[in-house]
């Protein structure tokens, strides 16, 4: 049974929320990056796919945290690969979280305004978002290869709130990253939400630190 969190939506006009993880499911990512790129890379050289994934998530590793972490077109000139065509060629396997479509309703219903904030590259959100109906649930795309910053990072959230204007005694975030929500909350961001279970085929602890939701339902009134 969903349990409801209480939420003072009385006190909130902007809801923040984190793309991959939090409203979509992680477990295409995970399955694209650690699977289906490490075969295709395994093909191109002709070595197994143990080798490859060696090579690939050492590379990876090389750049967590960073702009290039999530930077679709950086990773094809590094590994010899038309990512983008890559993976819109497994992009019906792109998913959003159970609840998220009747939160993102209420959300609207409610005229809160919706920020979607993101380290994903923007072009890896046009195919996602081509797949999964989300944009008229949005007022605004803000990733962090627009302004020049991961979201790890405090000038992301500077930048961030410049660009769409919100206060942070008056806005929620959700995200499934720990690290960066406390730097939400070290920026000032009042209400903060951890979504456990990112992706649908692993099971994860809610946090000890924030209030956790493993179902958007539980966030509705």
């Amino acid at each position: 049974m969903t349990e409801k969190k209480k939420i003072p939506w009385e006190e909130i006009d902007f809801a923040l929320l984190d793309m991959d993880g939090t409203l979509l499911d992680k477990h295409f990512d995970d399955y694209f990056w650690e699977e289906f790129v490490p075969q295709q890379y395994a093909e191109k050289k002709g070595i197994s796919f143990s080798q490859a994934k060696e090579t690939l998530f050492s590379a990876y590793a090389q750049q967590k945290g960073n702009l290039l972490w999530t930077d679709i077109h950086y990773w094809s000139d590094r590994f010899g690969l038309d990512l983008p065509a890559l993976k819109e060629s497994v992009a019906d396997r792109v998913k959003v979280h159970e609840g998220v479509f009747p939160f993102l309703a209420f959300l609207k219903e409610a005229k809160k305004k919706v920020v979607l904030l993101t380290n994903a590259h923007p072009k890896s959100i046009a195919i996602k978002l081509n797949r999964v109906p989300l944009r008229p649930y949005l007022d605004q795309i803000i990733s962090s290869a627009d302004v020049g910053y991961s979201k790890e990072a405090t000038q992301f959230w500077e930048a961030a709130q410049q660009r769409s204007g919100f206060s942070n005694a008056r806005s929620l975030f959700v995200d499934d990253s720990e690290e960066i929500l406390f730097v939400a909350r070290r920026f000032g961001i009042k209400h903060l939400f951890y979504k456990s279970n990112a992706s649908s085929q692993i099971l994860r602890e809610d946090s000890v630190q924030f209030p956790s939701i493993r179902h958007f339902g539980e966030m509705l009134p």
